[in-house]
């Protein structure tokens, strides 16, 4: 990066650091550092839910998806508004009536302490784990520029934000997501923006629109039924309907951000508007990856994204290297050649460049078959797709404000990750009494989950597309979860025992489908859900025991 660079990037992010010790300071007792004294207005609710879903992985990760696979991820949110209702009108305000520093504290009083620390523990060790997938996404920006080792990379990015996480609590969370996402979508937009102006020969936005789509990138829409397809209408509005009204409904990293509203009204407002928003948001995102594929379409690209990668394999076998590379020379001259048919609108010629097209597609299969074959572990470079356009397309100043920008995405995940883990440890594990004590006690839960959190992000270097790789985390354990939940609204009669077995049943049912591949990953929500809720009825059926 240049010196103009290096002085945005690192203003930005010291500035951000700031403001979250300045706005986080004051806390004196467990409701203001673990729920802001349930003081914030709907804008902060929406910023800062919006914030926490889209992290680093979202800006970093989806380009690179929709570059590889097409912009049918975007059917993943369609389930998402109508669950932003159901949760508006359900959980909201059960979760007000019994004044709830956490999601699960509802779950002791309609069944027992036992089925509130088994969903919490659940909550735990899926947002832990995720939540060290989030910090590998920033890492991989600084290891890139300061050309670090990726581990000790992972320790330096979870240990900053650790600043202000500790100190502010909810506020500090709260007030700097709100910044940070201003500051994320003009800055994406602009980027955006330097894509379409950067094509050349004066290829205008509809022409990369024809490419993208003769490339099958345009797929946003895809009806065909099929329980393995991880992405079509059938999933997202069924499985994506489960995932959100469980994450948004059951996941403490979300129910924190809503509960600190001021009211009921603001905090409906808050999620109301981000079901309206996050689907055309995510279709923007994604946009950008599948205009790429029209941009390296006429211009030379690498065969593998990850530079430093690619010099690392051709140190260790130069041969094989080099003929990959000249295959890859002959193959993307092709590419463009068949594009500028395309372009020019001849016979026949978007058949002759997708085949080519799909040529690439496998070249690059080939190349990181290579990268695995020499002992590298980071043998997928989707998420370095949309790094590399930034460090060599745009202009000075804007490299260092794009890269500080995706860093703070996952800032704005992160923290609300630690500071959710902590809050469901303390509260639901450890008890609270609402004095200071309970605030040094928050904090060093904070710590150790910032540590766990760090130790996990060391195994996130072996995942390829991290977008996709949360989300499967996620979905593993998201469905009994809302099950529980929902035998809680539902069964009347089923009892602790009755949803705590339900519980474990269907997690090992879950855990055995993902295993054995019998659905794609989003199907997983709505099995292990339906499991929970079937085990209850039938087994409150036969029972005796009065339901509590």
């Amino acid at each position: 990066m240049s010196t103009l660079d290096w002085g945005v990037f690192l203003a930005t992010l010291l500035g951000v650091v700031l403001y979250g010790l300045w706005r986080g300071r004051g806390n004196t007792s467990a409701d203001d550092y673990l729920r802001a004294g349930r003081s914030l207005p709907w804008y902060s609710v929406l910023l800062g839910v919006m914030a926490t879903q889209a992290s680093a992985i979202t800006f970093l990760s989806a380009p690179g998806q929709a570059f590889t696979d097409g912009m049918r991820f975007v059917q993943y949110y369609f389930g998402l508004p109508l669950a932003m209702i159901v949760i508006s009108v359900v959980f909201i305000p059960m979760f007000r009536t019994v004044n709830a520093y956490t999601a699960y504290e509802f779950l002791e009083q309609r069944f027992d302490r036992r089925t509130r620390m088994t969903t919490s523990i659940l909550f735990l060790l899926s947002r832990g784990l995720s939540t060290g997938i989030s910090i590998y996404a920033p890492s991989i920006i600084v290891a890139t520029l300061l050309d670090w080792n990726i581990y000790a990379t992972n320790i330096v990015v979870g240990g900053l934000l650790l600043l202000y996480t500790l100190s502010g609590g909810a506020r500090s969370v709260a007030h700097t997501q709100t910044l940070m996402f201003g500051i994320i979508l003009t800055s994406m937009a602009v980027a955006g923006v330097f894509l379409v102006q950067g094509f050349p020969n004066s290829m205008t936005l509809a022409d990369a629109l024809r490419l993208s789509d003769a490339a099958g990138k345009l797929n946003i829409i895809t009806t065909r039924f099929d329980l393995h397809d991880k992405y079509n209408i059938w999933s997202g509005l069924i499985g994506g309907f489960f995932l959100a009204l469980s994450y948004f409904g059951t996941d403490q990293s979300q129910v924190g951000r809503f509960i600190t509203g001021k009211n009921i009204r603001e905090s409906r407002i808050g999620l109301l508007v981000n079901g309206i928003v996050k689907i055309p948001m995510q279709l923007g995102i994604l946009l950008i990856g599948a205009l790429l594929v029209a941009l390296y379409s006429v211009m030379p690209s690498p065969i593998f994204f990850n530079e430093a990668v690619a010099q690392r394999v051709d140190r260790i076998d130069s041969s094989q290297a080099s003929l990959l590379h000249q295959k890859w020379d002959a193959v993307n001259a092709e590419l463009r050649r068949t594009a500028a048919n395309v372009l020019d609108g001849k016979p026949g010629a978007k058949i002759a460049y997708r085949q080519t097209f799909d040529s690439t597609t496998r070249l690059r299969s080939e190349y990181r078959t290579f990268v695995r074959s020499t002992g590298v572990l980071e043998s997928n470079d989707t998420n370095y797709i949309f790094l590399h356009f930034v460090r060599t397309m745009l202009p000075a100043g804007l490299v260092g404000l794009i890269f500080a920008v995706v860093i703070m995405a996952s800032w704005g995940s992160i923290s609300a990750g630690f500071h959710s883990l902590a809050t469901a440890s303390v509260v639901d594990l450890r008890g609270i009494t609402n004095t200071a004590a309970d605030v040094t006690a928050a904090r060093w839960h904070t710590f150790l989950w910032a540590v766990f959190g760090v130790a996990m992000s060391m195994l996130a270097t072996q995942m390829g597309s991290l977008i996709e790789a949360v989300n499967i985390l996620g979905s593993l354990f998201y469905g009994p979860i809302l099950g529980i939940f929902l035998v809680a609204f539902l069964v009347k009669k089923a009892n602790g025992t009755d949803v705590f077995r339900g519980a474990i049943a269907a997690e090992l049912i879950v855990v055995a489908c993902w295993a054995l591949n019998v659905v794609s990953f989003l199907w997983l929500n709505v099995v292990g859900a339906v499991a929970v809720v079937l085990y209850a009825l039938m087994s409150s059926t036969y029972h005796r025991e009065p339901a509590r």
